[in-house]
């Protein structure tokens, strides 16, 4: 059975579906003010590959993640630049799905967005006005945070420790420092909607319990993010389904942070990467191994030698696979995959979603391969390569046999694969001495970013 660190329980948990066979699944997406950075990548990748990982066990999964279209920060772009701020998010959502879509990240089920949900918006808002759970101010609507028992379950600590931690935001009408604005009233040349309130636009944290539980029902079985949501964000969205009396997420799961050269992630610090240079720059696959090797809440931290070393790895899965689709019988036949390896990759996963111990079962079910073929055993050769392929295909690794490999020996593609060990390893000399080999077996070599190509003279 699958558990995972559940933000909710502070401790890893079975995750207990409301249905069984079935996995309902939201993750807070985007809001599209500007190009994605590489947090916004991880969490794509680290739900994507959970997504991956439990269609893969044969669960019907709906997965929405929503676009947040109305905020802040697209009102002072658009602003500040005097643009139409539709325009903006237009052009920012097509700039994300194209990040998405280099990063193997599969589209989602549903992709609401803020703007079409408005006026269901205003109607928990008004249904919590009059359940005495929110108030009215000269500048909006906020959640009267003191009405739910547990609020501060998803940062762990107790509503006094938060309102003494709390910075004081707003106007003096709010009753609490950690109450939140749930509409907000429209200044002079702001976009609006209607509402019994005044012209204005939802807060931020109303949006997603809006969404969420349309799309996906109460109690709905999983609910992502980023480690930098879990609050105030989704302790705040939990807060008004439960004023609302409605049940909410079962399971809450976060990422850990993304760090730059050894330090967090963050705007202030103006270290925030954009996506889009990195997947143009690098291999984007690199970028999803360099996740699978971390877990998910542990830091992860991005460097040029991180990705480049992620590179070199995927150059040897590559060689593997154009060696596999060149040896007779071994890619045209179906193959039965190494059953024991497919139970430890289930086993890594379930236990908190260990990729790691996945990725590194991965590549030694391709070391095991490729000595059975060096040993000119296909047979042998054939449960491993079966097995790994399937678990790369179930992390999302989309690995590349395409080319000439088809008029090259399996024995020189074996030469290939040693090459791109050695120069990962930075083994030059080893790698110099494989690189005459074969070129002295009238071959010729070709140094790519997916590692390296032979071809025939």
């Amino acid at each position: 059975m699958l558990q995972l660190f559940d933000t909710a329980k502070g401790a890893v948990a079975p995750v207990q579906l409301r249905e069984p066979g079935k996995v309902s699944m939201y993750v807070c997406g985007p809001t599209v003010y500007g190009p994605p950075h590489l947090g916004h990548g991880r969490f794509s990748l680290v739900f994507d590959v959970l997504r991956r990982y439990l269609v893969w066990t044969g669960l019907d999964v709906t997965y929405v993640s929503n676009i947040t279209d109305i905020d802040d920060k697209i009102i002072q772009r658009a602003q500040r630049e005097d643009r139409d701020w539709r325009d903006i998010t237009r052009r920012c959502e097509a700039v994300w799905y194209s990040a998405m879509d280099a990063l193997n990240v599969r589209r989602p089920d549903h992709d609401p967005h803020a703007t079409a949900y408005v006026e269901h918006m205003v109607d928990l808002i008004r249904r919590l006005v009059e359940r005495g759970a929110a108030y009215e101010t000269s500048d909006g609507v906020y959640f009267l945070s003191e009405t739910v028992d547990d609020y501060g379950l998803l940062a762990r600590q107790p509503l006094d420790s938060l309102k003494a931690g709390a910075r004081v935001e707003g106007i003096d009408e709010k009753r609490s420092p950690v109450d939140f604005a749930l509409w907000k009233k429209a200044k002079p040349g702001e976009p609006s909607w209607p509402s019994p309130w005044g012209d204005g636009r939802p807060g931020w944290h109303t949006e997603c319990v809006v969404m969420a539980l349309d799309l996906l029902g109460d109690d709905f079985d999983l609910h992502g993010g980023g480690q930098d949501l879990a609050f105030p964000h989704h302790e705040n969205e939990r807060a008004q389904a439960v004023a609302d009396g409605r049940t909410f997420a079962r399971t809450w799961v976060h990422n850990g942070f993304v760090e730059v050269e050894g330090t967090k992630m963050s705007k202030s610090l103006g270290n925030v990467s954009n996506l889009v240079d990195l997947v143009e720059q690098y291999d984007p696959r690199a970028y999803r191994l360099l996740v699978l090797r971390s877990h998910y809440r542990s830091p992860i931290d991005v460097t040029d030698d991180s990705l480049r070393d992620a590179e070199a790895a995927l150059a040897r899965l590559d060689a593997f696979a154009r060696r596999v689709a060149a040896t007779a019988g071994l890619a045209s036949q179906p193959r039965d995959p190494d059953v024991d390896a497919l139970a430890r990759f289930r086993a890594a996963m379930d236990d908190d979603l260990q990729t790691p111990a996945a990725t590194a079962l991965l590549f030694d079910l391709v070391r095991r391969a490729n000595a059975a073929l060096d040993a000119g055993d296909a047979v042998a050769a054939a449960p491993s390569a079966a097995a790994a392929g399937e678990i790369a295909a179930a992390l999302g690794l989309d690995l590349h046999s395409e080319g000439d490999a088809a008029e090259v020996p399996s024995d020189v593609l074996g030469l290939a694969a040693e090459r791109d060990e050695a120069r990962a390893a930075r083994d030059w000399p080893r790698a110099d001495a494989l690189r005459d080999r074969i070129t002295a077996a009238g071959y010729v070599i070709e140094d790519t970013s997916a590692g390296t190509v032979v071809r025939p003279a």
